[in-house]
Parts: C-alpha cells; sequence; structure tokens
C-alpha cells in the first residue's frame, strides 16, 4: 500500500505538519458549508418574506465566512513568528494586488454603518439610477430606471455596481428620510384662453389625486425633521403661473412617492384633457409663426 504522506513529501516537498494542516483546512472548509447550508434552511424553512429571507440568507453567510478565516488563521498561525509579522505580510500583499477590493470592502462597512442607502431604496449614483436590490461585499446591485424610458419607469436591467463609487460619487436616495418627492407638470394655454378657470381645473384635480399624499407627507416630514433638517411650508399641491411666447403656462407641482410618479401623471393627464375638452373657452397652446406680408409692395413689384 502507498504511504500517501511519503508521496505528498517526495513529490510536492509538503511536511508531515502542513499536511495537517492543509486536511484540517479543508476539513473545516466542508464543515462550514454544510453547517452554513443547514442553518439557512432551517432559517428560511417557514419565512415566506423576501426581505427577511434576503437578510437572514447574507447575515449567515458572512457569519460563518468570519469563523472559517478565524479558524483558517488559528489553524496556520504557527507558521508566522508573531501576529505582527503575519498582520504585516498579509497587509502588504493586499494593499499591493487588491487595492480595488479593499476599497470596496472598506465602502461595504460604510454602506452598513451609515446608510446612504439600503434595499429597496430608489437611488441615483453617477450616471445611473434605480432601486436597489442587493448589496454585498465588493458590489451592491440596481434594478435600472429612466435612461431611455421616461418617467423614472424600469428599463429591465440589472446594473451591478462597485461599493466603491459611494467614496467618490454623490448619492441621491429618493426614498430616505422624507419619502416624497416634489413633481411638476406644465401645460400652456393661448393668451386668449379663460385662465383662471383653467387653473381651477387643474387645482381641482390635483387635490383630488394627491389628497392621501398629502397627509402621509405631512408625517412622513415630522419625522424625517428630527434627523435632518428638513422644512416645507405648504406640503398641499399647487399650481404657479407665468407667461411664454405661446401663451400662459401653468405648472403643477405636487408630492408624489417616487415610484407612483408615472401613474400619478397618467391619472392627472387624464382628468386634465377631459375636464379641458369640456370647456370652449380653454385651447391649447403650441408654437406658431405668423407671416406678414405687404399687398402694396407685392402689386408695385408686379
Amino acid at each position: 500500500m502507498i504511504d500517501i504522506s511519503n508521496w505528498f513529501s517526495e513529490h510536492w516537498g509538503l511536511t508531515e505538519h502542513a499536511q495537517y494542516k492543509i486536511l484540517y483546512s479543508l476539513l473545516s472548509v466542508v464543515i462550514i458549508i454544510i453547517l452554513r447550508r443547514l442553518t439557512i434552511k432551517i432559517f428560511l424553512k417557514n419565512n415566506e418574506d423576501v426581505k427577511e429571507r434576503y437578510y437572514y440568507t447574507n447575515a449567515i453567510k458572512y457569519t460563518y465566512s468570519a469563523i472559517l478565516i478565524i479558524i483558517l488563521i488559528t489553524i496556520w498561525f504557527s507558521e508566522f513568528r508573531s501576529i505582527a509579522t503575519f498582520l504585516g505580510l498579509v497587509g502588504a500583499a493586499l494593499t499591493i494586488a487588491l487595492k480595488d477590493p479593499i476599497v470596496n470592502l472598506a465602502a461595504w462597512l460604510f454602506i452598513l454603518a451609515r446608510q446612504p442607502f439600503k434595499i429597496g431604496d430608489r437611488v441615483q449614483i453617477g450616471e445611473h439610477q434605480g432601486d436597489v436590490i442587493d448589496i454585498r461585499l465588493f458590489q451592491f446591485t440596481i434594478n435600472e430606471i429612466g435612461n431611455w424610458v421616461d418617467a423614472d419607469q424600469s428599463t429591465g436591467r440589472i446594473i451591478h455596481i462597485p461599493n466603491g463609487i459611494v467614496f467618490n460619487q454623490s448619492q441621491a436616495n429618493y426614498s430616505q428620510g422624507f419619502s416624497h418627492i416634489w413633481n411638476e407638470l406644465n401645460i400652456t394655454i393661448t393668451f386668449e384662453s379663460d385662465w383662471k378657470l383653467a387653473k381651477a381645473i387643474l387645482t381641482k384635480t390635483l387635490e383630488f389625486h394627491t389628497s392621501d399624499m398629502s397627509e402621509s407627507a405631512r408625517k412622513s416630514l415630522k419625522e424625517v425633521s428630527k434627523k435632518y433638517m428638513i422644512l416645507y411650508g405648504k406640503l398641499t399641491p399647487i399650481v404657479y403661473t407665468t407667461v411664454k411666447d405661446s401663451g400662459v403656462c401653468l405648472y403643477m407641482r405636487y408630492l408624489v412617492d417616487p415610484k407612483r410618479r408615472r401613474t400619478s401623471e397618467n391619472l392627472i393627464w387624464e382628468d386634465v384633457l377631459k375636464a379641458f375638452n369640456e370647456e370652449d373657452t380653454i385651447s391649447f397652446a403650441y408654437p406658431t409663426q405668423r407671416i406678414m406680408v405687404d399687398a402694396n409692395n407685392s402689386s408695385s413689384n408686379d
């Protein structure tokens, strides 16, 4: 029978002591993987909540990964003279070879501690915007919105972004703190139209579609004011009036849930179009050109 230990010593140059360490390391990895899968299965057995399943799964994975690292360090630590030597060697190697992963890992800790965004938040970071659907050690993932699609609707693309981007790019969070955003729609009517009637119709339409939203925003603002210096004197919808070259422009400003922006616009515009269609004194304006012809000059030229 072949002596496996001697074979490894002769062909691989591994001492018996090193062979034991490798064996213990492999057994540790296998045991940790089995325990991790069993733990996840137990915790998620009767839990159907998607968010809780996600958080439990990741928490268990990170916990067992940390335990495995500690076990491996314990097994191999005797090969180093001191912990300072070990940490120095590892630190130097990681700094040189793994600069970006280290930055991403540090950013992951920052995201967990400071929480500039969390799972479910709608964010814009650099040129990317979307709903955060996953946060991992080295990258986070968003379900993209906007881009070639109007009104913040989903494009269907998944974008993976390195965590380190939070250190050098500003982050806009649609959902954090004050959970609503201000949206504006504008409409231009002719100078001959009854702009007062049009404004009254727009105001009534906004109030009908945003009454519940204003109350919800008021409660949200009360909570967020404890953390941020956010002050709004008016949370109810309002219609502003201004004059443009082609007519009277009316701006509808109202609060909306970031994820219901397009739905709200659709409902408001449909009601506005129906109401304006019933009024003979209101007409939409659009860019026009007038050409003036001097009949006298035209005749003399002939």
